[in-house]
């Protein structure tokens, strides 16, 4: 059953043993980032900071950082799960007569429960402040000693392109300049980004709307690698099983999600750019001072007993890497259905997500990695991947030790290395150019005289089960 809130999810999280409730002071300058830091890469639990200095309002953290706590918010034993329905949707089988298009009636109208529904009324719109919004309520983080200032790190950014009219949804950081005034970290590539590129071309400012909070599927969503003009929040109502509800905003021509905690109404200018960063980010480094548009608060709404949720991003593992891998395992089946013989994807965290993929493939023919290696490269987000890895099928690419074994017995780097000019991550710090650089593949596959290896290649060192079976049956008697 659908959650109708974050304080719903927090309940759910805390029964569950999953929340750590913290009453003392606790300061947002870089004290609450340094306890959610330990938290994140010890496994530890959730962190409700109920007083937090400066600010009434109680301030979540590392909601989604477990396994565990992401197979909460999605509702599922397994993430996998995901993946095999969004193939069930979009692969009907064509009914042949009348008795399967009635069978189809069902999944018909699960697509239908999905599409967003408007109210008139919202939690999200208790309290109304239009007449002197102030960010100063919030208790917004700074993260990193060497961040430019405080961030909104959990942001759901809500934008309309401005010809067409289809929204999108995309979580940027949010330096704040002041109480009503902040940064809008758009890369390039982001369909935000594609939003405010049009409405510069039309000289007018661009309506925005920031959710801050709401049910869990809903936040998750604003992160995933969605095609162009797939909205997001559909998406979130395919993950929740059931319509997220939005209302429209009280000053801008936007709906925003209506069981949201906090909402930042207002807009950006066309052309007005200012200095945003520096900013500790997920690669592990400072991202570097750039500039960006700059958001103007309108108004702020919220619920009369709002939360703020929040995250800090670093050297990993960290909140976000649990949302990652769930990206991963979601969109595999996707991915299969370009490219069939792929077996299985691992973006490891140390890659953080676009340095590295390691995929394994049922190769049939020569060149096949390289094939690999190029589709990857051309599509959506992993664009971005500077390092691919193509190994063989049973190779278990989730076993990191495995996976850099195999390399350095599989690899002439003569033969076997592509390198290729292509986009970049807007945080690469290395390329020579911003969103320009060279990325590598790497082919670790098993190679024969199709590949121009006219060698033997030798047989993995492997125990016989027989011996293994026998061993098995004797272990107590060893002693052991």
């Amino acid at each position: 059953m659908a959650y109708k809130d974050l304080r719903d999810f927090i309940r759910v999280l805390e029964e569950q043993g999953e929340l750590k409730r913290i009453t003392v002071e606790v300061d947002p300058d870089l004290e609450i980032a340094e306890i959610a830091d330990r938290m994140m890469k010890s496994g530890g639990p959730a962190l409700l900071f109920e007083n937090v200095k400066g600010s009434k309002i109680p301030l979540v953290i590392n909601l989604f950082g477990s396994q565990k706590r992401m197979n909460l918010a999605l509702e599922v034993d397994n993430i996998d799960i995901i993946g095999q329905r969004i193939l069930d949707i979009i692969e009907p089988e064509m009914p042949s007569n009348l008795i399967q298009k009635i069978k189809m009636l069902p999944k018909l109208k699960r697509l239908a429960d999905f599409i967003p529904k408007t109210v008139t009324r919202a939690p999200c719109q208790e309290v109304v402040n239009t007449e002197s919004p102030s960010l100063d309520a919030l208790p917004i983080l700074k993260s990193w000693p060497d961040d430019g200032g405080k961030f909104i790190t959990f942001p759901l950014v809500f934008t309309k392109n401005p010809n067409s009219g289809i929204r999108n949804c995309g979580m940027y950081r949010m330096h704040v300049y002041d109480e009503t005034t902040t940064g809008m970290h758009w890369h390039i590539h982001k369909h935000g980004a594609k939003h405010y590129r049009v409405s510069e071309g039309n000289d007018a400012p661009l309506p925005v709307a920031v959710a801050l909070g709401g049910d869990p599927a809903v936040i998750y969503s604003a992160t995933a690698p969605l095609p162009d003009d797939v909205d997001e929040m559909m998406f979130a109502g395919f993950l929740r099983g059931a319509c997220v509800e939005m209302v429209k905003c009280k000053t801008i021509d936007l709906e925003v999600p209506a069981n949201a905690d906090i909402v930042l109404e207002g807009y950006v200018n066309p052309s007005e750019r200012r200095t945003e960063g520096p900013f500790g980010d997920h690669t592990g480094y400072y991202s570097l001072k750039a500039k960006y548009p700059v958001f103007h608060i309108t108004a702020i709404t919220m619920r009369k007993e709002p939360v703020y949720p929040c995250t800090i991003v670093g050297k990993p593992a960290m909140e976000d890497c649990f949302m990652g891998k769930a990206t991963e395992r979601i969109f595999l089946p996707l991915l299969r259905k370009t490219l069939p013989e792929i077996v299985d994807i691992n973006l490891p965290l140390e890659g953080i997500f676009h340095n590295f993929i390691f995929i394994s493939i049922d190769k049939c023919y020569p060149g096949q990695a390289q094939k690999v290696m190029h589709a990857v490269w051309g599509t959506g987000q992993m664009m971005f991947i500077k390092f691919v890895v193509i190994l063989d099928k049973h190779v278990n690419i989730q076993d990191l030790s495995e996976v850099i074994w195999r390399i350095g017995n599989n690899v002439d780097p003569k033969r076997d290395i592509t390198v290729v000019k292509g986009p970049v991550d807007a945080l690469d710090h290395v390329s020579e150019l911003p969103h320009l650089g060279a990325k590598m593949g790497i082919d670790a596959t098993k190679k024969g005289p199709s590949d121009g290896h006219f060698r033997e290649w030798p047989d993995d060192i492997v125990m016989p089960d027989w011996i293994k079976n026998l061993v098995d049956s004797k272990w107590k008697e060893y002693g052991f």
